[in-house]
């Protein structure tokens, strides 16, 4: 709380120096053709109970705490390339410091990006959201919900759909193959304290391809659909004893990830690499059905993602159970509500409760137990403890027994989530989920655990005052799952065009 205290007196000092730097500038002078602006921004949050909760903690791009006295200060430049131009650049360095997170210097963002048409090269932490899901109302997406702290990679993209040619338009794509490094090692030596697995210097990888039939502008019905991977690879995982295995990560081997293979180590310890596929890969199906006219003031949106872990629920050996499945209504000339959403998440089967791996003895194998999110060397799908897919799947952060494993990934979730304008200066969001949870295969639990999540968030900007905005979200927590929580979030930025 001494902390606290003076990061709020760093709080009253900095509100008079802004203040002064507005009156400076407006930006209705500034042309909108600038490229350079810049981010100020504030926040503290404070709560009572087990946590702050957990919707002023989740997808937020792992700039939050669980600590129920936390802040910080954040600051950020940018430059935005001109999309008119074939070819521009853009960059931005985002930075904070903090107080009651995990570190206290966050490197937030930090990258260059190069673009020639609509082909992008970027190179460093840029934080990037998921197409199919709503990133304001949605509980997350299964793969990659802006969940955790960026990671930083070289990323080649197609980030916007990209028309084919000889297709009258009917017809577009999009997709993007990157390479990076997790930057957590430090985080899981302090989080494990030695009493659990952890790793260090492992690799990133992901990949994906989607593609749209349709063209609004003609009619209101488009379809897309696509595949999307990711992988953990390389690295060195520690365990208590101080045993350490040293993972594959050669040229040859970054070959495999890219397409999954299995290795050709000789390390009996890596039996599973290689009888299967080398690294802890993921990935998911995504597919959505979109309805806007525009003659007429409202739109619907049904979007499905199914989650898998190996070859037997990419495919289709067993029937596809789990899934992300939501709907979303646009409402244009309601200003009370405008946006509604809603999400079934259910993760119980991942191919069923039974798994054997195939041996030269019994050559048969059944696909089994597939325990999302976790890995048998790797410590998860998580980056700075935070859950890199959909948050509702309880992130390692939560655990208070040093283990960066995710506890409680087989449940069935109901998530709503709505906002609205009704003033000019005032918009709002409202957040509302409801999950069961059976633990995992290997861990169920003594009892089904129930997790309640609030949220409401309002957030004002003043006409007068361009460029500032205040917010304040009030969110509650209850049931066994993570406990009973209240809280308060408050943040204050700045934001302009030079």
């Amino acid at each position: 709380m001494r902390r606290f205290s003076s990061f709020l007196w760093l709080f009253a000092l900095w509100i008079p120096i802004c203040l002064r730097a507005a009156d400076g500038g407006s930006d209705t002078a500034v042309s909108r053709d600038s490229i350079y602006h810049y981010n100020i921004e504030i926040n503290g949050a404070l709560a009572k109970g087990q946590h702050t909760p957990f919707w002023l903690v989740n997808n937020r791009f792992g700039l939050s705490s669980i600590k129920k006295a936390n802040g910080y200060l954040r600051a950020g430049f940018f430059r935005e390339d001109n999309r008119k131009k074939r070819f521009d650049y853009s960059f931005g360095a985002d930075l904070a410091v903090a107080t009651g997170y995990t570190s206290t210097f966050i490197i937030q963002q930090l990258y260059g990006d190069v673009r020639y048409r609509s082909l992008n090269l970027t190179v460093g932490s840029r934080e990037t959201r998921s197409q199919i899901v709503n990133p304001e109302l949605s509980s997350g997406d299964l793969l990659f919900s802006g969940n955790a702290r960026p990671i930083p990679q070289i990323r080649l993209a197609m980030d916007q759909y990209t028309i084919v040619p000889w297709t009258d338009r009917w017809l577009a794509v999009r997709g993007y193959i990157s390479m990076g490094a997790f930057t957590d090692d430090n985080f899981q030596k302090t989080f494990t304290q030695g009493l659990k697995k952890r790793t260090k210097h492992v690799l990133f990888h992901s990949k994906g391809g989607f593609l749209r039939i349709g063209d609004r502008d003609r009619f209101p019905l488009t379809v897309e659909g696509g595949l999307e991977m990711a992988a953990q690879w390389g690295g060195t995982v520690i365990y208590p004893d101080g045993h350490t295995i040293k993972m594959p990560h050669s040229l040859k081997d970054a070959i495999k990830i890219i397409i999954p293979a299995g290795s050709d180590s000789n390390n009996p310890e890596l039996i599973g690499e290689v009888t299967n596929v080398l690294g802890n890969h993921t990935g998911q199906w995504c597919a959505a059905v979109d309805w806007h006219d525009k003659a007429q003031p409202w739109g619907i949106r049904a979007y499905f993602e199914h989650y898998f872990e190996d070859h037997s629920m990419m495919f289709f050996d067993f029937k596809w159970r789990d899934m992300l499945l939501g709907f979303e209504i646009d409402l244009p000339k309601n200003r009370f509500v405008s946006t509604i959403v809603y999400e079934y998440l259910y993760t119980k089967d991942q191919s069923g409760a039974v798994y054997w791996d195939h041996t030269p003895e019994i050559p048969e194998q059944v696909s089994g137990r597939d325990d999302y999110y976790n890995h048998s060397l790797y410590t998860g799908w998580q980056h700075w403890g935070m859950g890199i897919g959909n948050p509702l799947v309880i992130s390692p952060i939560y655990n208070t027994d040093g283990s960066l494993a995710f506890k409680d990934n087989r449940i069935v979730a109901h998530h709503i989530g709505w906002k609205g304008n009704p003033f000019p200066d005032i918009d709002y969001r409202i957040l509302i989920s409801y999950s069961r949870s059976w633990g995992t295969y290997s861990w169920p639990g003594a009892s089904v655990k129930r997790n309640y999540n609030g949220l409401l968030e309002v957030t004002w900007r003043p006409r007068k005052l361009n460029g500032w905005a205040g917010r304040i979200g009030i969110g509650g927590d209850a049931g066994s799952l993570l406990g009973r929580s209240v809280g308060a979030m408050i943040t204050i930025s700045k934001t302009g065009w030079l």
